[in-house]
């Protein structure tokens, strides 16, 4: 069954249940490439005041404890603001139980009291609260929360079940039309696919398969598509574009393991172990991270700026002129930009710089030139680029055009890693995969680095390189 008549078809069923149908317009001869409309913000469930509500009570509750044999006023209100603030951010699929939020209600209470227990013995030791006040308190403000929430949840899980989001599934037709069948079995997951994104149809019967960007610009306007499924490691490189377009149109994008599982997730879809990813441009957080490597970068650079002008005086003594090597690397977004380093080897010619891997005959190096490799000292330059934006200092390495290229079509998932700024040091290198390892193992290691990136993981992987620093690893 070909797309365009699935399209025309609304009645289209499987053997064992029928499938919604997807509203289609004919197409208007749309030329190729995908122009959705004004970008809207991704879809929320419900409104997050209501958890900020749901939590507040429960502070509430907890706080009325304190007035029971005395009226605490400051314990109270600070009370209030810590629990807020250790309010649980979890992006999820569809909303969780009651019981499945209730260790990270449970700890954050916990962790809650016990700062309000010290900031009151430690400033108002006449209002100091006894144990009995901490447990009581605990106990109510932690079950009531988990009440709350559960009942906001309750309410989110029924509006989905009425209205879920409508959804399309990227990758082999095969696997993707699996998954939407066993999606559309749980209803419960508030997620209905309408259509399958893939290159090629494979004659199956299921929902629609879209190959075309209009087909595709088609299904997202007139079907409300909110929620994009990628069921392949192969989507994120040979469907990235699509997946960005997707996403500043305000689709969320999940990436669901419909094999073996490959990662360690607590989220689930219809059993699929799943992770959101972010595929815009800008992400939260991108403005902290820019400083953070402003900061650094220039500290660092006042820092080592005499050992940077002994290593070039040494590199010029010992191995003659031309002390910085500039090599073209590939940055973010595919943009290319001029790497800096100390001169540690001299290629025959730029297509010997630009296409060998590694350095071979490394004893052939003055001693200087091997030391600065062994140590990094080579790569300190690259803080300039960093300071510039080129680069940042956690990230995944930056490769030249010639490798890009290559590495891009035998391995999937490998241009995906360009969705971030490159780095010095990366999540990649702190286990070990720096020079001649595997490039399937380092894009794994980049990727997860992208989607689970966080400011606080930027600060770990810095200090564990500063740890290990001066270990001979090469480069």
């Amino acid at each position: 069954m070909t797309a365009e008549s699935a399209l025309s078809s609304p009645g289209t069923e499987t053997r064992d249940h029928p499938l919604p149908p997807v509203a289609m317009m004919p197409s208007r001869g749309a030329a190729p490439g995908l122009r959705f409309a004004p970008r809207r913000p991704p879809a929320r469930p419900a409104s997050p005041m209501s958890l900020l509500v749901a939590d507040g009570a429960a502070a509430l509750l907890g706080a009325v404890t304190l007035a029971v044999t005395q009226f605490r006023p400051l314990p109270s209100a600070l009370l209030v603001a810590a629990s807020l603030v250790l309010r649980p951010h979890r992006t999820r699929p569809s909303p969780p139980g009651a019981l499945d939020e209730l260790p990270t209600v449970c700890g954050r209470t916990a962790l809650a009291w016990l700062t309000l227990a010290t900031l009151v013995a430690a400033y108002r030791p006449d209002q100091a609260l006894s144990a009995r006040d901490l447990l009581v308190g605990f106990v109510v403000q932690a079950a009531a929360g988990c009440v709350l929430r559960g009942t906001v949840h309750a309410r989110w899980r029924a509006a989905l079940l009425r209205h879920p989001h409508a959804a399309l599934v990227i990758g082999p037709a095969a696997t993707a039309q699996r998954v939407a069948a066993a999606v559309l079995r749980h209803p419960r997951c508030g997620v209905r696919p309408v259509g399958i994104v893939a290159e090629r149809q494979d004659g199956a019967e299921g929902l629609p398969v879209l190959t075309t960007g209009a087909e595709v610009e088609r299904a997202v306007v007139q079907n409300g598509v909110r929620t994009v499924l990628a069921v392949h490691p192969s989507v994120r490189s040979q469907q990235g574009r699509l997946l960005r377009a997707l996403s500043e149109r305000g689709c969320v994008v999940w990436e669901l393991e419909a094999e073996s599982p490959s990662y360690a997730t607590q989220e689930r879809l219809a059993g699929f172990p799943c992770r959101r990813l972010e595929m815009s441009a800008t992400r939260r957080g991108s403005a902290g991270k820019r400083i953070l490597d402003v900061l650094v970068s220039g500290t660092l650079l006042l820092l080592v700026s005499p050992l940077l002008l002994v290593c070039a005086v040494a590199l010029r003594i010992t191995d003659g002129p031309g002390v910085v090597f500039r090599q073209e690397r590939v940055g973010k977004g595919g943009v290319p930009f001029t790497l800096l380093k100390f001169r540690t080897h001299r290629p025959v010619d730029e297509h010997e710089a630009a296409t060998r891997w590694s350095v071979a005959n490394e004893h052939e190096m003055s001693w200087f030139c091997r030391m600065l490799r062994r140590t990094s000292l080579d790569e300190l330059l690259q803080l300039w680029n960093v300071l510039r934006g080129d680069m940042s200092l956690v990230g995944p390495r930056p490769e030249r055009p010639y490798y890009v290229a290559q590495f891009s079509r035998t391995h999937p998932g490998y241009a995906a890693r360009h969705r971030s700024r490159t780095g010095i040091t990366g999540l990649a290198q702190i286990h070990g995969l720096r020079g001649d390892t595997s490039i399937e193992d380092r894009c794994r290691f980049d990727n997860v680095y992208i989607d689970d990136w966080s400011l606080w993981q930027d600060v770990c992987i810095l200090l564990r390189t500063a740890a290990t620093f001066v270990r001979p690893t090469g480069s």
